[in-house]
Parts: C-alpha cells; sequence; structure tokens
C-alpha cells in the first residue's frame, strides 16, 4: 500500500500542475482571443492573476484601487496585482522584453497614453484590436468622440480603451496669493513680487511639460502650434516666445530656477510643507479629498486659464507579449463599468471624470456619477510627436540656457 501511494503522490501532482497550467499561463494565441465571446474571456479568466502597471505615485488613487477594484475583481475569481511605476521605465520594460524571442511579458495592463502610447504603437507592442470584444465598450462609450477614437493625434485604432479624462490645471493657496493666476502675464507679476514660492516640474514630468504646454498656448495660441509641421526649428521658431517668457520667469521661481521638482509628487509635497503657494496637477477633483484630510492647504483654489486649459482622456492597453490577455480584457471592462466608473468620480475615492457617455447611461443609474469640478474651457492636446520635441527644446532654452 505504501509504494501505491508514493506513485500516485507524483502522478497527483503532474495532474494538479496539469490542470492549473491553463490558468497560471494561458496559452491561446492572439487570433484565438480576438475571437472568443466574452462569455470565453470570462471563463478563460478564472483564476489568473493580472499584473497592472501604472503611475503610483497617488495616494487617493491607489487605496481605491487596491480596496475597490482588487476587491471587486475577486468576484471574478481574478486576482489583479497593481505595480506602481513611471511610464518611461513601463514602455523601457515593454522594448526589453520584447528583445527576447518567444518570452512572456510581465505586464498584463498598462495604463498609458499619449506620446507614450504612440511610441507603443508604432515599436508594435500592444495586442489588438480588442476594445470591440468588450460589453462595456459597446455600451457606454461614445465611439466617435475625438477624444476617444485619437489619443495626442495618434489613431487608438481599438488598440486601447479609455479609461478616464484628466484636465491641466494650476491650483494655489488663497491664503498665500490674492490674485487669481488665471493668464501667463498674471503668474509672472506674482512670481517676480514673491520670488521663490513659484516652480513647476521639470519636463519630461507628465504635469511639467503640460504647464510648458499651456503657457505656450496662453503665450503664442494654440491654433498657432497645433498645425505646424513637424520640424524641430520651425517649432522652435513658434514657439520662441513661450520660452522666452519661461526664461524671464526662471530666476525668481524656487531655487533661482537652478533646479526643478523631478515630479509632480514631489512638487504637491512642497506645496503641502508651503515651501511654495502653487502647485500642479492633471486631476483636479482629486484636490477635494486631499484638502478634507488636510494634505494640502484648506484654502486652495483651482485655475481655469483665460484661454483654457489643456485636456485629454487616459487609456488601458494590453502589451503583445502579456501572458494574461483574457483577464487583462475582463479587467478593463470592468473598469469601464458604471460600477466603477462612477466610483472613481468621487474625490474620496480618486475624483477622475467619467468616460461613459452619460446619454447612455440608465436613467436610474445617472445618480451614482457625483458631480465634479469640469473646467469649462479646454484646449486639445498636440500631437504626440510633437511633445518630446517641445520638451528637448524647453531643456536646451530654458533648462541650460543654451
Amino acid at each position: 500500500m505504501k509504494k501505491i501511494i508514493c506513485l500516485m503522490l507524483p502522478i497527483f501532482l503532474i495532474f494538479n500542475l496539469v490542470g492549473c497550467s491553463k490558468y497560471n499561463t494561458p496559452t491561446a494565441s492572439n487570433e484565438e482571443i480576438l475571437n472568443s465571446s466574452y462569455e470565453e474571456l470570462l471563463e478563460s479568466a478564472k483564476g489568473t492573476t493580472v499584473n497592472f502597471y501604472g503611475y503610483g505615485g497617488d495616494e487617493v488613487m491607489n487605496k481605491w484601487f487596491d480596496n475597490y477594484v482588487v476587491a471587486q475583481m475577486k468576484n471574478y475569481d481574478i486576482t489583479v496585482k497593481k505595480i506602481g511605476m513611471n511610464i518611461d521605465e513601463i514602455i523601457n520594460k515593454l522594448l526589453s522584453e520584447k528583445q527576447v524571442q518567444n518570452s512572456k511579458g510581465t505586464i498584463d495592463v498598462v495604463w498609458l497614453n499619449g506620446e507614450n502610447f504612440k511610441v507603443a504603437k508604432d515599436n508594435k507592442l500592444l495586442f489588438g484590436p480588442f476594445t470591440n470584444n468588450l460589453p462595456n465598450y459597446g455600451k457606454y462609450v461614445n465611439q466617435s468622440l475625438p477624444d476617444i477614437t485619437n489619443d495626442f493625434g495618434t489613431p487608438v485604432d481599438n488598440m486601447e480603451a479609455p479609461w478616464g479624462r484628466a484636465q491641466f490645471a494650476v491650483a494655489y493657496d488663497s491664503d498665500e496669493i490674492s490674485n487669481e493666476l488665471d493668464n501667463s502675464q498674471k503668474i509672472m507679476e506674482y512670481v517676480k513680487n514673491n520670488p521663490g514660492k513659484f516652480t513647476y516640474p521639470a519636463p519630461p514630468d507628465f504635469t511639467g511639460s503640460a504647464f510648458v504646454r499651456n503657457i505656450i498656448y496662453d503665450v503664442v495660441g494654440y491654433e498657432n502650434i497645433c498645425d505646424i509641421e513637424i520640424d524641430k526649428e520651425k517649432i522652435k521658431e513658434v514657439i520662441k516666445p513661450a520660452m522666452n517668457y519661461l526664461n524671464e520667469l526662471k530666476p525668481y521661481l524656487w531655487q533661482e530656477g537652478k533646479s526643478y521638482p523631478s515630479t509632480s509628487s514631489q512638487l504637491e509635497n512642497m506645496y503641502s510643507d508651503k515651501e511654495v503657494y502653487a502647485m500642479m496637477t492633471y486631476a483636479p477633483n482629486t484636490l477635494k479629498n486631499k484638502i478634507e484630510n488636510n494634505i494640502i492647504p484648506k484654502n486652495t483654489k483651482i485655475v481655469q486659464f483665460d484661454k483654457g486649459n489643456i485636456s485629454n482622456t487616459h487609456f488601458l492597453a494590453i502589451p503583445d507579449n502579456a501572458t494574461n490577455k483574457e483577464g487583462a480584457m475582463v479587467l478593463i471592462d470592468f473598469l469601464m463599468s458604471i460600477d466603477a466608473q462612477s466610483s472613481k468620480t468621487d474625490s474620496k475615492n480618486w475624483g477622475d471624470s467619467t468616460v461613459l457617455d452619460m446619454k447612455k447611461v440608465p436613467q436610474e443609474e445617472k445618480s451614482k456619477f457625483k458631480k465634479n469640478l469640469d473646467l469649462e474651457k479646454t484646449l486639445p492636446e498636440l500631437p504626440a510627436i510633437m511633445i518630446p520635441i517641445i520638451e528637448e527644446i524647453w531643456k536646451e532654452e530654458v533648462l541650460e540656457g543654451k
């Protein structure tokens, strides 16, 4: 009897390993996955783990994701692991993993947009087109909107799914600043009269780069830059007045402009400590919760620029070498559901604006969505290919002073 048990144990272990293999290492081809029904995707995703990579610098959003999204996905028998990482590191990771032939990637879902989406798409790093396989995308998203079909001028082609909307904004402590900083001229006047109390993150930080572009819009005019030929020298010539403005501003900034915060999170900490009296964000609705929890000054005000604030949509994509594409698609579909989208509109959770078309949301479900601050004057993003050129010009003309 002992011999029989000893012989059966290895067989039992082998059976278990084989039985679990479809969950731990899905083997379906891309074509098979894209031709699967959503019910088949759900079944294949059971028992799997989805690795979600994206920005991890917002503690309020992180808490919502961990306490709400991760918990809700347990209902699908899916484990979600969120790995906080800057997008440039994520893109480099995707590129390096692609170099290893026939390797399985470590990223299943990636949060990205703009120039990073263009880099990923151009380098064939993404799986798809997949969004038409997702029920919530079909039911609730207006697929004809320009910010859904294009990402910073790059056609989406169903290679990423919309997740939320962001608006760039400057915020300031009204106890310390009496005049609203709603245009570049007022910012200049304030900074010159209060040296050392204003700064912005150095591009290519996402928020710092947006500040530079919003200054370009205000000084030069969006209409004068949006359709310009993609040529560095021509772009430099057009935005020169804005670079001159930033150079004039520079000596009056924090640390006399000799250094800049490396991230928007660092700037927010400086603002919280009253080292500076203004900060910047791509998610103004998140500030309400931070005020209520004494993370930032209680009399923080949001700035709407006279000519408008930059606005964009952020997306979720699936790497082409993702190990668990089925689980990734189920997670992304959930994140576009009424419950998930409405939950994140609450500033206590995140305050991110929904991508759902409220005309398509049933009347009885609309009350789930919180009414948040949505800046009325919005301006679109520039083509993704133009942004690194502007960042390079800023580095040469402003940071290095060439």
